[in-house]
């Protein structure tokens, strides 16, 4: 079964659901409008309704029908995103979809910058409305470090807290809406697609404002991305009513916006408007706290997405830690402050959330299409005998998100370019890293273990060969003990030959369960040479060196080893001394790169600085430790001839002088 078809639905898990997933798509009432009309500036009738029906349409069709409807089946084993498609397609051999994948990848990275640097800004402004000399960026600043920091505590802990908060704040949207709309209900015209239409057709400029109008479903790839943290059932449950409280709090800004005179003063937001003056301050601390709740939606989707990229080898290993028993709930430390200190650079370059507003949608609206392109395709494949309808379906939502794509356009000198150029470099990166390893993978990766045991065998008989240590520890990819990685073949024996009395080979397998380590030991060469799996539940700490001592002794005790040195003067004084070798592979220097393939190696070893250490990596004490690199031919190698000039090894015959500056003669 689905890990996310497991998950029970109760009122806690919708609690935690809505505390952790909605956020994002819950906050776009603070902004929508306020961008429709020109930042408070045009409040004709024919711009609201057709605003508002395009609002109405955009949810229903993008955040309902795409993602509550069809997204939502689609999980690789529990988890969802963009990545998640990716894998399903990529287990059908199709080689594309890396593409869209990875553009995908980049534009929500760079996405995640905007939103908490948008979400917060908009919220606390509306102090101004209270107090006009309020210090608002120090504020912003202060919360978005608050919001950063208390991610290592995970966001279970989080969801719990926040879910009864959103639930207030859902509720709040609900009852401004409604009070608004008895005013009046002449907004309700707005379900009738007409009036979108019209707006697009027939009001000047109407075509841009849609730019506008896809703020209201920006956090819908939250829905999608956060899968594995709620499960789908949850996240249907909880959209259900959320939808309709979002549609109500449209409408009644709407029906604000078209009520007899009305205007904005300096500073002020429609959402602000719609409060009435004594619940103010209350709306604006409530707007704060699930503006945070906002950007809570979208750190956590990126870790998610971060933590699929890894498993994919799409990215190098960065440390991940499991905050609770779920594996769903993950903190990844350097993509939690690599995303603190970008949301901070936002804030020093735009400084207002109306700034921010152009650098906003348009990477978004990128991601949508991308994972509609997968979405749309791994549904064609999965039935096949329904091919024409979900061609018909997805055209059709291709159609309006390449409109809303088009209508973004216009944003890119005003703001949208930072997003642009983020998203560049994110997909750069990404590709370089991608094509890079699919170089590494040319090389052939394991060699038959047939062939390394008479070789063993052969060094542990030579007496030439000093012994290295008495145990040595070479970690393997191989999950296989009839075969071994081809840079562990390398580096016992095509340099100097390493002899020690016991070589082990140890591969660690990764459980779906938090807790629980159990291993077996399969025998290559009786009492010189193992191939152990070590099997680990995600929340355990990878310790080898204490995992190996463990397991040698226990084979001494039931008379497998004898435990003892190899070496004669320390021998049954200390215990048997290990020595740990972890390879890391180089290109080699005789390989013939295009300057392609040499930035891409470049990109890859910086991309792998940033990620974990060798020694980190399988838990290894650094005294103890030896990492070895290993050339890698990933390519055709130089072929230059070396022509001799002169053979002559016996004192007869004249001398050549190596001195160019020599005489000749």
């Amino acid at each position: 079964m689905e890990e996310s078809t497991k998950k029970k639905v109760t009122a806690a898990t919708v609690l935690v659901a809505i505390g952790i997933v909605f956020g994002d798509i819950g906050t776009s009432p603070l902004y929508v409008f306020q961008a429709i009309t020109g930042n408070g500036k045009n409040f004709s009738p024919d711009l609201i309704m057709g605003g508002l029906s395009a609002v109405i349409w955009t949810l229903t069709l993008i955040a309902t029908f795409k993602y509550i409807y069809f997204a939502l089946n689609s999980d690789n084993n529990g988890e969802g995103g963009i990545f998640a498609l990716f894998a399903l397609l990529k287990s059908r051999r199709i080689k594309w979809v890396i593409i869209p994948a990875l553009i995908g990848c980049s534009t929500l990275l760079a996405d995640g910058f905007i939103t908490p640097a948008i979400s917060i800004s908009s919220a606390v402004e509306g102090i101004e409305n209270i107090f006009p000399d309020f210090p608002v960026i120090p504020a912003v600043v202060g919360i978005i470090v608050l919001l950063f920091t208390i991610q290592q505590f995970g966001t279970s802990a989080i969801g719990k807290a926040f879910g009864p908060v959103m639930v207030i704040w859902f509720l709040f949207l609900g009852y401004l809406g409604l009070i608004n709309i008895m005013k009046n209900p002449e907004v309700l015209k707005a379900f009738n697609p007409y009036y979108a239409y019209n707006l697009v057709v027939n009001v000047k400029g109407g075509f841009w404002v849609l730019g506008a109008v896809f703020l209201c479903t920006t956090g819908a790839e939250a829905l999608y991305s956060d899968l594995g943290h709620c499960g789908k059932n949850n996240i249907r449950i909880s959209w259900s009513f959320i939808s309709i409280l979002l549609l109500l709090n449209y409408l009644g800004q709407s029906a604000l916006c078209l009520s007899d005179g009305f205007v904005l003063q300096e500073k002020q937001t429609v959402f602000y408007s719609m409060v009435p003056n004594g619940m103010l301050p209350f709306a604006i601390v409530l707007a704060t706290t699930a503006a945070i709740i906002a950007s809570q939606a979208l750190i956590t989707g990126v870790f998610s997405l971060m933590n699929e990229a890894i498993k994919l080898n799409l990215w190098t290993n960065l440390k991940v830690k499991y905050p609770s028993d779920h594996q769903g709930q993950i903190y990844i430390p350097f993509i939690n402050w690599f995303l603190m200190a970008g949301c901070l650079l936002v804030i020093a370059i735009f400084k207002k959330s109306t700034e921010m507003e152009a650098t906003y949608g348009l990477a978004i609206t990128i991601n949508m299409v991308m994972t509609s392109i997968l979405l749309g395709f791994l549904l064609m494949l999965k039935y096949p005998k329904r091919k024409l309808a979900f061609i018909i379906v997805f055209a059709i939502l291709l159609g309006v998100e390449g409109i809303f794509l088009f209508s973004n356009i216009g944003k890119i000198a005003h703001g949208g370019w930072f997003t642009l150029v983020l998203a560049t470099i994110f997909f750069v990166l990404l590709f370089m890293y991608f094509k890079a390893r699919l170089l590494r993978k040319r090389i052939t990766e394991y060699v038959p273990m047939t062939k390394i045991i008479p070789m063993l065998t052969a060094i542990k008989s030579d007496d030439k060969v000093p012994y290295e240590a008495t145990n040595i520890v070479y970690p393997t990819r191989s999950d296989n003990p009839n075969k071994l990685d081809a840079t562990i073949f390398y580096s016992l024996f095509k340099k100097r030959p390493r002899k020690a009395g016991v070589v082990w080979f140890v591969h660690f397998d990764i459980l779906n369960e938090p807790w629980g380590m159990h291993y077996s030991v399969h025998q290559v060469i009786d009492r010189s040479c193992y191939y152990v799996g070590i099997h680990l539940g995600f929340k355990e700490e990878l310790r080898t060196e204490y995992f190996m001592c463990q397991i040698q002794r226990k084979m001494v005790e039931k008379g497998e080893l004898s435990g003892l040195s190899v070496f004669e003067s320390v021998k049954g004084q200390f215990e048997a001394d290990f020595k740990f070798i972890v390879l890391n592979s180089r290109v080699a220097t005789n390989n013939l790169l295009t300057p392609f393939q040499i930035l891409s190696v470049k990109i890859y070893r910086f991309i792998k600085s940033t990620g974990l250490k060798p020694a980190e990596d399988y838990g290894l004490d650094k005294t103890n430790v030896v990492v070895e690199h290993i050339p890698i031919s990933v390519t055709k190698q130089y072929s230059q001839e070396l022509r001799e000039d002169w053979e002559d090894y016996s004192n007869q015959g004249p001398k050549i002088s190596l001195n160019p500056s020599a005489k000749k003669g």
